[in-house]
């Protein structure tokens, strides 16, 4: 098939795709030996594929030959489908955690390859795991090339002026250009769900409980506004694809939504339900104060998520106010992308929902102020805990690049 005529853009002069999703994969028959790679490009929306590529890279392990399948994809969504969001979905454990910044990259042959990768992935590209079942598409691009069925990269044609080369393959029964390997239906649009905290406070910097509305709720400090300018300006590259900013009522979190919702020129709107816990007689109480004045009830806090602080709320009533935030959140803006600023508490809990993880998981979470958390929820009627939506966590407790340490956080 013919490659893009010059001048024309991302998809033989229709107007781009708003996100897309990178299906990729790679190995070798001996490891090393004989090695390629497989990419696929698709309309996240649709389904669609853009382009295909299954090419030989000669002799080379499985882990060179899939970081090979995973830029050779990304070239893809820079030729054919400029400016969209991407999502990358591999079933290589080894690039997805390293790409994503959570594992270390020690092997000095995969350094320059993830360092390429790094630099044609646009920002807020993702990268999703999925078992090897969801990932044919691209294996079986892979073992084409090493057959030698094919080579390099193919477009699909447009609907308006269809190619015959295009009509040859897809009658052919190897090809599958245009449908899913295993004839599946595409994925309905995600809603995307952008978390962020509040910047600092008084409060935060104390280290002291700091609850929602019935606590004395300082404001941003200094260093939280700049925190959260700092954020705001790192999300402000896809401010073009995001419909809302949404906050908790408390003060801390409005004053910091009101500056993302400024830098990033949308509305603004309220959700109680993204409040943080009520603490209530441990409120602007450091941990010490709180662990000699209130001994008991703070030792069954941190034992029992049933058991509120003295006049505040457990861990169980939260959750049951946050989830229904979330049901209202998703009702409103289905299948759009929205900037949630909430609390330590809401967001941890938002986390272990969509990793269907039980509810002490937010007690081995970290979350950094103005930190960004990202979570997807694709409707589902089946899905097993009944919410009628399948959630993927595609980032959490990130920073953007600037002078802050790595350890408060990970980055993009």
């Amino acid at each position: 098939m013919p490659d893009r005529p010059d001048g024309q853009d991302g998809r033989d002069g229709r107007e781009g795709p708003r996100s897309v999703v990178i299906e990729a994969d790679g190995g070798s028959r001996g490891n090393p030996g004989p090695a390629s790679y497989g990419a696929v490009l698709k309309d996240a929306e649709t389904g669609e594929v853009i382009a295909e590529d299954g090419t030989t890279i000669g002799v080379a392990t499985n882990n060179v030959a899939e970081y090979s399948g995973l830029i050779a994809g990304l070239r893809l969504a820079e030729t054919y489908a400029p400016g969209a969001d991407i999502e990358v979905r591999m079933d290589s454990k080894l690039v997805v955690e390293q790409m994503s910044g959570r594992w270390k990259i020690k092997h000095p042959a995969m350094r320059p390859l993830a360092m390429e990768a790094g630099r044609l992935a646009p920002f807020g590209t993702t990268y999703t795991w999925v078992p090897r079942e969801l990932n044919k598409h691209a294996d079986r691009l892979a073992n084409e090339a090493l057959d030698g069925k094919r080579s390099g990269v193919t477009v699909a044609a447009s609907p308006e002026e269809p190619d015959e080369s295009l009509i040859e393959e897809i009658e052919s029964p190897a090809a599958t250009v245009g449908v899913d390997q295993a004839g599946t239906p595409p994925m309905p649009s995600p809603t995307t769900v952008v978390l962020v905290r509040h910047g600092v406070t008084p409060h935060t910097s104390g280290k002291r409980f700091s609850g929602g509305l019935g606590g004395d709720n300082p404001g941003l400090s200094d260093e939280g506004r700049a925190q959260v300018r700092e954020t705001a300006h790192w999300l402000s590259g896809m401010k073009d694809r995001i419909e809302a900013v949404v906050t908790s009522p408390v003060r801390r979190t409005r004053e910091s939504a009101e500056i993302l919702a400024a830098q990033l020129g949308l509305p603004l709107e309220e959700e109680a339900g993204f409040a943080e816990m009520e603490f209530g007689a441990w409120d602007g109480l450091g941990f010490a104060e709180v662990a000699e004045q209130h001994k008991e009830s703070f030792e069954a806090w941190l034992g029992d998520l049933d058991a509120p602080p003295p006049g505040g709320e457990s861990f169980r009533t939260v959750e049951a106010r946050v989830v229904a935030g979330l049901e209202r959140l998703l009702d409103r803006h289905a299948g759009r992308t929205v900037v949630v600023v909430s609390h330590v508490t809401p967001i941890k809990t938002l986390v272990a929902r969509a990793l269907q993880a039980p509810l002490d998981a937010v007690f081995r979470m970290e979350l950094t102020p103005a930190s960004v958390t990202v979570l997807s929820f694709y409707p589902d009627p089946s899905a097993p805990d009944g919410s009628g939506h399948r959630a993927s966590m595609r980032l959490y407790n990130a920073l953007p690049p600037g002078d802050r340490s790595p350890l408060e956080g990970g980055r993009w």
